[in-house]
């Protein structure tokens, strides 16, 4: 699973046409200053449940005390550089049939396909690597229309709204159910 490139073009202004060279691999503590370009931008944060970082250190002792225990946890790369991350969080007891996707990017990346090429990928392997996995499911904020249309293009379907959900950042917000099963296609 790791290091799965896809093809496309890095232009050399940093402008991002189409995607080169795109992978996932464990994120590392090394990766830390391109962690911090997307973990300090408040526009990549508005949704996430977190906070933008304010300092290395806090990065890195998520990144160590976090991320590195995840059981699937992957940076999004081009050209072997995080420019993102993605995750599938294991249920347990009754629920173990399901996992729940997350992902993240770097702002400079949005609405270049990025995003739908990794969470291609991940749909792609997961059901492999976790025979046990009969459901991957993505809550996302209603309002978030962006990462809406990513679940869509990558073959999730939209179950329904959950209205008042979840307190995030202090009020209440609806999420959207998406789910991809092991049975769709992919």
């Amino acid at each position: 699973m790791d290091q799965s490139p896809l093809t496309a073009v890095l232009k050399e202004d940093g402008d991002v046409h189409q995607v080169s060279d795109l992978s996932l691999r464990p994120l590392d503590v090394s990766d830390i200053d391109d962690f911090m370009v997307w973990a300090t931008d408040p526009k990549v944060a508005n949704f996430c449940s977190w906070e933008p970082y304010t300092s290395k250190e806090d990065g890195m002792n998520y990144i160590k005390n976090t991320v590195q225990h995840h059981p699937w946890f992957k940076a999004i790369c081009i050209n072997n550089r995080p420019i993102g991350a993605i995750s599938v969080t294991k249920n347990s007891g009754r629920d173990a049939c399901r996992g729940e996707l997350g992902y993240v990017l770097a702002a400079k990346y949005w609405g270049k396909g990025i995003a739908t090429r990794a969470v291609k990928l991940v749909a792609k392997t997961i059901f492999q690597e976790w025979p046990h996995l009969e459901r991957l499911e993505a809550l996302v904020d209603i309002k978030n229309l962006g990462s809406q249309r990513v679940l869509e293009k990558a073959g999730f379907q939209r179950e329904g709204v959950l209205r008042k959900f979840v307190i995030m950042k202090g009020k209440s917000r609806d999420r959207i159910m998406f789910s991809l099963l092991s049975t769709d296609p992919h």
